[in-house]
């Protein structure tokens, strides 16, 4: 079955509940009566409620309808885009060259647009010293400041220490902006071969050689 509206001749009801493009009330008119409406200001019937009795029309340019009603939707999909959580583990008492390379993997999603859950993992003993977990995140959150926030502050489960940092929101659109440029900037292939073409192949003749 179609979603979209009946619209103009598609209309099966011999008398519908007419509404004015403004959104003003016509009235109950036949048919045939609102189609003539339609026609002398240029115009569609549009039925936009068929279970009612009478349907309910109205006078619409449909074709602008269906393309801000596209565009709607193309703006709710990207703003429902899911969300990527990545995670990243340390231990509280980790080497300055593990934190820094584990660091770089935490700027490297945030920049991506991706949210990180950091998790502190404490072994043996290491459970009765909780402030060193707390003051490494605070110290991860102070050097990722200018690409993220703190969306989750640290809080202790069990053997783990976690906190979740997410993007801010000019570092997320960065990110959606780059991977749009990035798709606009792939080579045009070939349909048969799947072979990459240049954009603007030389003419004929012109090898460089």
């Amino acid at each position: 079955m179609s979603v979209e509206p009946r619209v103009n001749e598609q209309i099966r009801a011999r008398e519908v509940r007419l509404v004015g493009p403004e959104g003003e009330q016509v009235g109950i008119v036949p048919l045939e009566r609102a189609l003539q409406l339609a026609a002398d200001v240029d115009l569609d019937l549009v039925e936009v409620a068929p279970m009612a009795r009478p349907p309910v029309c109205k006078l619409m340019d449909f074709g602008k309808f269906k393309y801000e009603s596209a565009l709607k939707a193309r703006e709710a999909r990207r703003n429902q885009q899911q969300t990527v959580i990545k995670e990243m583990k340390l231990r509280p008492k980790i080497d300055p060259h593990d934190y820094e390379t584990k660091k770089g993997h935490v700027v490297r999603f945030l920049k991506a647009g991706d949210k990180v859950k950091v998790t502190i993992m404490f072994r043996g003993r290491e459970q009765s010293r909780p402030e060193l977990g707390y003051r490494l995140l605070r110290r991860l959150e102070s050097e990722i400041s200018e690409l993220g926030y703190v969306e989750a502050a640290p809080k202790q489960d069990g053997r783990n220490m976690i906190m979740v940092l997410a993007p801010h929101r000019a570092t997320k659109a960065a990110a959606v902006a780059a991977t749009a440029a990035k798709g606009g900037a792939q080579r045009e292939r070939d349909p048969e071969s799947g072979a990459e073409t240049p954009a603007n192949p030389a003419p004929a003749g012109e090898s460089g050689a």
